[in-house]
């Protein structure tokens, strides 16, 4: 299988007759990449062509790509919401599919605050499982004997609810993980992980953690790579062994359980794994024991070979981090995916992070782009924008990711800039540069600059008695700590400081309505999941914004254009700001969060 267009042959042949055909799978479909979205786009318009979405664009059972795009409109999810929230009401008409919507997956977070519910049906799960099944064969010709020994993964499944309508709510890895497709899945060598299922399963995020980290270091010469979906949860795993090593090394020491893990399913997973083992629980003090932690990951699993973390987009703030406790490991990002659809695969896992680029398959979906150009003036409604396919994208653009799915889905906005870095046979390959209006994110949240005013107009109420307001902000996503949390930096025009200004107690109080505010993705995050520490704001010296606008225009903004920026992370900026730093605060406990509350 040649592994790109432009090079050679890959390192090492196929691992098996059973990846050799996954890797002919992938040739065969790459290269019909225009024949195969048409048949795509023919097969989706055809089996969804009595819905009421269809029918009310006038195709009357057209199936051609210039029918679909003449009559079709691109939307975005606030366009597809009436039809969205009928079915989540329990409405079971042909709306959007005419499959029955299995289930919902929950999406990041609107501007409006709210979780975006994505119709999702029963064969989706296939598409996706055959996705799955296309990663360890590409990764086998780069890394050899991968089935020698297991994969530590951390896996976790998330909080769900039930729509009005009684169907279940939760985000695509935790449908997946509950899955028959997961549970049941064959025993694969090249797919064995340290923990087990009822450890991924367990919805108490500590047992679940404490759990797979027992296994993992038990198991700590057989592991052979590290990983988990986000960069972010890797690092949230290392921070639970910092927190937690003398447990760990306790029950290790006695072949005991902590008596915190309650679950019984977890406590008889383990009564076959758990056994009294003082030299390694010597080794696990003696090396979480020490201040350096630098390198933690390979002293602990010295056989790791690399990393299994997506760190691409925001996630790629947490690389030196990786680099600091992996000593450099090789960092693979496997696959590009999303609650909407999954899009495809990176041909060349073991490159660097900067390089990584993703192939689309085109049999997931079908695929369009609006080309990007953040200098051109946004459209209006009355000019649609022009759409380019998949077949027809051009190397060194920029686009936005737009799909029509099986399950309903059409001309969906997903959100995501893309850029095209070349071509494996007639399918792009695409480097993820960013998603759209996003701010802040550290983890599964994403938080865009409407948002954040929002949050930040919230806050600025506690401060109208003291008769004082937020003259100007700015903010970053820290990730040095573990959790990474938001920073916001605040001027604050205080009209009589001689007499009435805010206490440090209520400043603390706008970091928490700020959070009060945020969506429900990063309220869960900070409440359910730990993924996200407590909010950040830093009250900077009075005129500390002009200096800022100095400065740019030192380097060249104009005068009259000039903004101030509404999230920073330029090392020079970042230092101006903290050297005006004149008092800090935190949010003093954690936002409301429950797994109905959406809003």
């Amino acid at each position: 299988m040649a592994i790109d267009s432009v090079t050679s042959s890959p390192p090492a042949p196929p691992a098996s007759e059973k990846d050799a055909k996954a890797l002919q799978f992938i040739e065969e479909t790459t290269r019909n990449t225009d024949s195969l979205q048409e048949r795509v786009l023919s097969e989706i318009l055809s089996r969804n062509a009595e819905t009421e979405y269809l029918k009310r664009f006038g195709l009357r059972g057209a199936t051609d790509r210039d029918t679909f795009k003449s009559k079709v409109p691109v939307v975005t999810y606030e366009d597809l919401q009436p039809e969205i929230q009928r079915i989540a009401n329990g409405d079971r008409s042909l709306i959007l599919s005419s499959h029955p919507i299995s289930e919902f997956l929950t999406s990041s977070g609107t501007s409006a605050g709210e979780r975006k519910l994505m119709p999702t049906i029963h064969e989706e799960l296939d598409r996706r499982t055959l996705l799955y099944s296309l990663l360890m064969p590409v990764m086998n010709l780069y890394v050899p004997d991968l089935d020698k020994g297991k994969g530590l993964y951390f896996l976790f499944v998330k909080a769900e609810s039930r729509t009005p309508g009684g169907l279940v709510a939760r985000p695509v890895l935790t449908s997946y993980y509950k899955s028959e497709h997961f549970k049941t899945r064959p025993y694969d060598p090249y797919n064995d992980y340290t923990s087990p299922n009822e450890a991924i399963l367990c919805p108490d995020s500590f047992q679940s953690m404490y759990t797979q980290m027992v296994c993992g270091l038990v198991m700590r010469h057989q592991v052979l790579r590290v990983g988990a979906v986000f960069a972010s949860g890797l690092l949230r795993a290392i921070r639970f062994l910092q927190l937690n090593w003398r447990q760990l090394a306790h029950d290790i020491h006695n072949g005991t359980l902590n008596p915190k893990i309650t679950d019984p399913s977890l406590r008889e997973s383990l009564s076959g794994t758990l056994k009294p083992d003082p030299e390694l629980s010597s080794f696990i003090t003696k090396e979480c024991c020490e201040e350096n932690w630098e390198g933690i990951i390979p002293r602990i699993w010295p056989n790791t070979k690399y990393l299994d973390v997506i760190v691409t987009g925001a996630m790629a703030q947490y690389i030196p981090t990786l680099d600091y406790y992996s000593n450099g490991l090789p960092l693979a990002c496997t696959m590009y995916a999303s609650s909407e659809c999954y899009f495809g695969l990176n041909l060349k896992p073991m490159c660097k992070p900067s390089e990584v680029s993703y192939t689309i398959m085109p049999n997931m979906a079908y695929f369009e782009f609006i080309p990007h150009d953040p200098s051109a003036p946004p459209l209006s409604k009355h000019s649609p924008p022009r759409l380019v396919d998949l077949a027809d994208v051009e190397v060194g653009k920029e686009y936005e990711l737009v799909i029509t799915t099986y399950a309903g889905l059409c001309r969906y906005r997903v959100g995501d800039i893309l850029e095209v870095t070349g071509f494996h046979n007639a399918a792009p390959q695409f480097r993820f540069v960013r998603r759209k209006n996003v701010l802040l994110s550290i983890d599964s949240d994403k938080t865009d600059e409407a948002e954040l005013q929002k949050a930040i107009d919230n806050a600025s109420v506690l401060l109208r008695e003291f008769n004082t307001s937020v003259v100007e902000y700015t903010s970053f996503a820290d990730t040095k700590t573990i959790p990474g949390h938001y920073v916001i930096y605040w001027e604050l025009l205080v009209k009589d400081p001689a007499n009435n200004s805010p206490s440090h107690e209520v400043l603390d109080k706008c970091c928490l309505a700020m959070e009060e505010s945020l969506n429900s993705v990063y309220r869960q995050g900070r409440v359910a999941d730990n993924s996200i520490g407590p909010l950040e704001i830093r009250v900077v010296k009075n005129g500390t914004f002009e200096e800022l606008m100095d400065y740019a225009i030192s380097r060249g903004a104009s005068i009259n254009q000039y903004k101030a920026p509404r999230c920073v992370n330029f090392s020079p900026i970042m230092e101006l700001l903290d050297s005006r730093v004149v008092s800090v605060h935190f949010s003093p406990s954690a936002p409301h969060w429950t797994p109905e509350r959406r809003r």
